[in-house]
């Protein structure tokens, strides 16, 4: 049985680069005693070869201060899809799943003036 969940299939139902609403899907989630949910980030920039000086990013000297790089996802069984999209429903949260994560923000704005 225990290795039943472990192999079982999980879907994607968030992934984009905003942790205040993946930390609310997971909360809301886990209050609502859904079992088999996997929730995680990663880093998706490309990460600069060379010297000491490259490993520094220029956006993380703003005004508003370090720049959240990460790419925040949330996985549930595959059972479980529409038992989860109905608990967020209810909750009024939008579970979005970005495609264009590396795309340059210049490249996405001009995508969205061309429509």
């Amino acid at each position: 049985m225990f290795l039943d969940s472990l192999f079982e299939k999980r879907i994607t139902i968030y992934k984009k680069k905003d942790s205040a609403t993946w930390k609310q899907i997971r909360k809301v989630l886990k209050d609502a005693g859904l079992k088999g949910v996997r929730a995680g980030h990663y880093l998706q920039d490309a990460v600069m070869a060379g010297g000491c000086g490259a490993k520094l990013d220029p956006r993380d000297f703003g005004a508003g201060g370090k720049v959240d790089h990460d790419v925040y996802f949330i996985r549930v069984r595959e059972a479980d899809v529409e038992k989860a999209r109905g608990i967020l429903l209810r909750e009024g949260i939008a579970a979005e799943i970005s495609e264009n994560l590396m795309e340059d923000a210049a490249l996405r704005a001009e995508k969205l003036r061309e429509q």
